[in-house]
């Protein structure tokens, strides 16, 4: 029989993961494991063609399961593409893994409880930032472990979210838990290859870093209207000097004080390729922030 985590490890895509751990969480009856098993397969006949185990309903290639979870991908499909899934081994389980506990209850969609130390959260990617904050304002020095946060992904990829929810896994206790880290990905295929992430200098962050930095790209966001992020990333990625001190020049004076401070500031021109796309990678983690 499947156990609740075997129904997540047959999820293709980010909306059928989502929707697993929503019936998981509302109706945990659906995978109690009481239907009976499916025939062999055959020519004519077998299980479902999902989870390949458990009977066909009359008429239909899936068991009741695999039916209702497909059937609602469609209606998740664009909540996956804002979300992100965060599995977390840690030493102790947190208190923010619910609606309800905490401030930022309404930013985290589903939960599922692995054992007592580990978790998978599914939450809107700009709930990120507030979320890690609470995190450590309440637990502070006593959470230790490794967050692994990664986007979903659609359907298409060769790979799919069970490959990647393995993976994370099977890196989960690539450090001890002396203290607590964050390790992001930007894609979920990343999760599979770290090495370039790695070589970057931008996989693994202790929590207060990767705060830091998320907190730089709102500030980034809310400074620098869009176009002028863009001809900024264009700029730092020049490899001509001499056109490049042109550019920036003349950028600089079509910018408004507040951001030009800003820059000048972080210095950002001389920040190594890595962390200026880790920074970019952010800026759709983060909300502006109310200047009025």
């Amino acid at each position: 029989m499947l156990s609740s985590f075997d129904w997540l490890r047959r999820s293709r895509t980010g909306a059928e993961l989502i929707v697993t751990l929503k019936y998981l969480e509302e109706r945990p009856d659906l995978f109690s494991g009481e239907e009976e098993i499916g025939p062999p397969h055959s020519a004519l006949n077998g299980p479902c063609r999902r989870c390949w185990l458990y009977s066909r309903q009359p008429e239909q290639p899936y068991c009741p399961a695999c039916q209702l979870i497909l059937d609602n991908v469609g209606r998740f499909a664009p909540v996956s593409r804002h979300a992100i899934l965060i599995w977390g081994y840690v030493n102790q389980l947190p208190k923010q893994l619910h609606p309800g506990r905490g401030f930022q209850e309404h930013r985290i969609l589903y939960t599922y409880i692995h054992d007592d130390h580990r978790f998978l959260l599914a939450m809107y990617r700009r709930g990120l930032k507030p979320w890690l904050q609470e995190l450590a304002l309440y637990h502070g020095d006593t959470l230790k472990g490794m967050l692994q946060i990664f986007p979903t992904m659609g359907a298409g990829e060769q790979t799919g979210m069970s490959d990647i929810l393995c993976r994370a896994i099977h890196r989960e206790a690539d450090f001890s838990r002396d203290r607590l880290r964050v390790k992001f990905f930007a894609d979920a295929y990343e999760v599979l290859r770290t090495q370039d992430r790695e070589r970057e200098g931008i996989l693994i962050f202790e929590i207060a870093d990767f705060l830091s930095v998320l907190e730089m790209a709102a500030i980034f966001r809310t400074v620098l209207r869009p176009e002028e992020q863009k001809i900024i990333y264009e700029l730092l990625r020049m490899e001509d000097v001499e056109e490049e001190k042109f550019y920036w020049g003349r950028l600089l004076g079509q910018l408004n004080q507040e951001a030009k401070d800003m820059l000048n500031a972080w210095k950002i021109r001389s920040w190594p390729p890595g962390r200026v796309k880790l920074l970019y990678e952010l800026i759709d983690y983060v909300v502006f922030y109310r200047t009025d």
